[in-house]
């Protein structure tokens, strides 16, 4: 097990060899040793292969395939190897997506060393992470346990947690991921939320959700 004050290893992910570089030059001088770098989710799998690192930070936003393709790969080669979302997009759904795939934090681009170091660091050695603001908004609502959103309407629990991340934008395998039920039982769980707010798509569903403050 890594100890907080040894070195951590790291495999960085992005598609850009300049945000790679910088990365690198970030973590000079700390505790974080970059040992491998990697411009898709393809190559991330083969270079975590390779090295074997503690822990990976990836791009979401990447061509050819974007990083929550890598991200599901990596978890499911790799299940104990925890990995941080670094992106420029303070999104909502890319955030729930991100935690529904397995990532440990999401970070935004422009963060300090500090933070940067602190979020491997935590991800490594399988401490609580201090989820920044936008992961702890978005994570919340994942989270929550509210289930009398409407006078008129009553959800079971999990009908209510299957709401929320449609709203934020999950597919049913994502719902399946994050609740750790299968894709079957969450069609049946969408399918009685439709019913119960009288629309016929998830985007009305969705939209619903938000008008009622679910999201």
């Amino acid at each position: 097990m890594t100890t907080a004050t040894a070195t951590l290893n790291v495999v960085i992910v992005d598609d850009h060899e300049v945000v790679r570089h910088g990365l690198k030059g970030m973590l000079e001088g700390t505790d974080v040793n970059v040992v491998g770098e990697a411009a898709s989710g393809q190559a991330a799998v083969r270079k975590v292969k390779e090295k074997r690192p503690d822990v990976v930070l990836l791009d979401i936003r990447m061509e050819p395939e974007d990083g929550f393709d890598a991200l599901e790969t990596l978890h499911d080669e790799f299940p104990k190897l925890p990995v941080v979302i670094l992106s420029t997009y303070d999104n909502p759904t890319y955030i729930a997506r991100a935690f529904a795939l397995g990532a440990k934090d999401y970070l935004l681009k422009g963060l300090s060393q500090d933070d940067l170091v602190k979020s491997l660091t935590a991800a490594a050695t399988g401490e609580e992470v201090e989820l920044s603001p936008e992961a702890r908004r978005v994570t919340g609502v994942m989270g929550r346990n509210r289930t009398d959103v409407d006078e008129e309407v009553s959800f079971t629990k999990r009908e209510s947690q299957v709401l929320r991340h449609i709203a934020l934008g999950l597919s049913n395998k994502e719902i399946g991921k994050a609740l750790s039920i299968s894709v079957e039982t969450v069609k049946e769980h969408v399918q009685n939320v439709l019913r119960k707010v009288h629309v016929s798509d998830r985007t009305q569903a969705a939209v619903w959700a938000v008008r009622k403050g679910l999201v």
